[in-house]
This record gives C-alpha cells, sequence and structure tokens, in this order.
C-alpha cells in the first residue's frame, strides 16, 4: 500500500510539472498552448543532448530549462505577441503550427529513433520506506515536485514579481499606467510556463524514450489536469494531479486494463459535481 501510494504521489507530481506551466499561461495570458506538449519533448531532447555532451544529469537538469524558456520568450515575442487581441482559435492555430515546426526541427537534429538517459549513480537504487521498496528516483521526482510547486506558489503570492503578474493580468490599464511593460510580463510568463514543461521532460528523460511526438500524449494529461483544478489555478493544479496520480498508481495495481478509461471518469465525475474544477479564484487571484 505504501509503495502504491508513493508511486502515485511521483505520478502526481510529474502531472503537476507538466500542467503547472500550462496553468500558468491560460490563466495569466489566456493564451491555450497547445504547443506546451512540445516544449515538454524540446527538454528531454536538450537534456538528452547535455548528457551526451556533459555526461551530468544534474547540469542537463539546471541548463535544459533554462534553454526552453528562452525558447518559448522567443516564440511568444514573434508569434504570439500579435495574437492578444485576437480570437482563441488564431492563438490555438499558430501554437499547432509551432508543433509542427518543432517536431520537424527535433526530426532533422536528432531523427527518428529512442533516446534516453541513464538514471543518475546517486538516484539508481531503492529505499524502504514503511516496509516496502520504492526507487530513489521515483522520491526524487516528488521533492522536485514539491520544490517545484511551492517556489512557483510563493513566486506569484509573496513576492514583488508575482503581484505585479497578477495585476498585469487583470487590470493591465492600470498597470501599464504606472509605467510597467505588460508585453514584457508577458513574455516572462510564458518563458516560465516552458520552462517548467522543460523541466517535468529533463525529469522524465531517465524513464520514458525520449522520441518525436512524445509531447502528443501527455498535453490531453496536462489539459486533464488543467480542467478538473480549475482553469488557470496552481492550487487546483496540485489538488488535481494528486487526484489522478493516486487513480493511477491504484490502477496500475488493481485493474491495468480499465487505467485510461477511469481517468476520465474521474474527470466528468468532477465536472458534474463542480464545473468550475476542484477550485476557483476570486476575482484578481490568480493562484
Amino acid at each position: 500500500m505504501t509503495g502504491t501510494i508513493l508511486i502515485g504521489l511521483s505520478i502526481a507530481m510529474m502531472l503537476f510539472l507538466l500542467a503547472a506551466g500550462l496553468t500558468i499561461i491560460f490563466g495569466m495570458l489566456g493564451v491555450i498552448n497547445f504547443a506546451h506538449g512540445v516544449l515538454y519533448m524540446m527538454g528531454g531532447f536538450v537534456a538528452v543532448e547535455i548528457v551526451r555532451q556533459t555526461g551530468s544529469f544534474w547540469l542537463s537538469l539546471l541548463i535544459a530549462p533554462l534553454v526552453v524558456a528562452a525558447l518559448s520568450a522567443l516564440l511568444e515575442i514573434l508569434l504570439l505577441r500579435p495574437l492578444y487581441d485576437r480570437d482563441h482559435v488564431e492563438q490555438l492555430l499558430m501554437t499547432f503550427g509551432v508543433i509542427l515546426v518543432l517536431d520537424e526541427f527535433v526530426r532533422t537534429v536528432w531523427g527518428l529513433g529512442y533516446h534516453d538517459i541513464p538514471l543518475p549513480e546517486s538516484l539508481s537504487g531503492t529505499m524502504v520506506v514503511l516496509g516496502s521498496d520504492v526507487a530513489l528516483y521515483r522520491l526524487f521526482l516528488i521533492g522536485a515536485g514539491l520544490v517545484a510547486g511551492i517556489g512557483l506558489f510563493a513566486l506569484i503570492e509573496w513576492t514583488k514579481l508575482g503581484i505585479v503578474l497578477r495585476g498585469a493580468m487583470t487590470h493591465p490599464s492600470m498597470v501599464r499606467s504606472l509605467g510597467i511593460p505588460i508585453s514584457t510580463i508577458r513574455t516572462i510568463v510564458f518563458a516560465l510556463g516552458g520552462g517548467l514543461a522543460a523541466l517535468a521532460g529533463t525529469i522524465a528523460a531517465p524513464l520514458i524514450p525520449v522520441q518525436v511526438g512524445m509531447g502528443f500524449g501527455i498535453i490531453v494529461d496536462c489539459f486533464i489536469v488543467v480542467i478538473l483544478g480549475g482553469l488557470g489555478n496552481i492550487r487546483g493544479a496540485i489538488a488535481a494531479a494528486l487526484l489522478l496520480g493516486v487513480v493511477r498508481a491504484f490502477g496500475q495495481q488493481y485493474f491495468a486494463e480499465w487505467i485510461e478509461l477511469s481517468t476520465y471518469v474521474v474527470l466528468m465525475v468532477v465536472l458534474l459535481v463542480l464545473p468550475q474544477g476542484l477550485f476557483t479564484f476570486t476575482k484578481g487571484r490568480k493562484a
């Protein structure tokens, strides 16, 4: 039981890392970023290349999110900035176009084969937790998700930058009148979301094959977490990720053939009871 719960927590933290960036981008920018999955894929491939060149997983964990965050900022400036005042459909089509371009770029540079990253030696063993053997990497995943969640929440809720971010998205004209450039705030938010996606891709790389198109499947899970938690809500994303992570862990243990169906059943039940998601934010609050 303990092992299953911890596996569920590790799945939940991975889902949260994936969905957190999508959540803040939609909640603060109002952009449906369909390209979030491909940024996750880019994080995995950049991490693979860094490990090949340096042999250090820890270095890839630091550099890959920064590289993809810079790429995300460039995409926001060049492609999304002209579309904020237009219909969401145009934004969605643009982000879908980004998927096609980045998929082709990855196919050209790294090919169509599978790539992987070996587990760091310090995290390759197991540990006994309450009588159950648990992989150290699972525990690391839980810790990484907790640190990222606490850091993101603290950034948005308790820092001056967080105040500016929330103000820029709820009262942009007021923030603009104070001399704060809204365009820069939007770029920071999109870069932060892309960096979180890349962090998830880097952490996932030792566990799953890194391949072209790996972002397509994961984007569905991202949207499920975002919808369940309440659009644009960090608290909700954490709660939804925990719920889905535990459901999937017990599903793998007891009813593996029904695990995908169980995810959609949870989604339908929650939305029937709470159509706005598990959490809703009050006016003027985005976290």
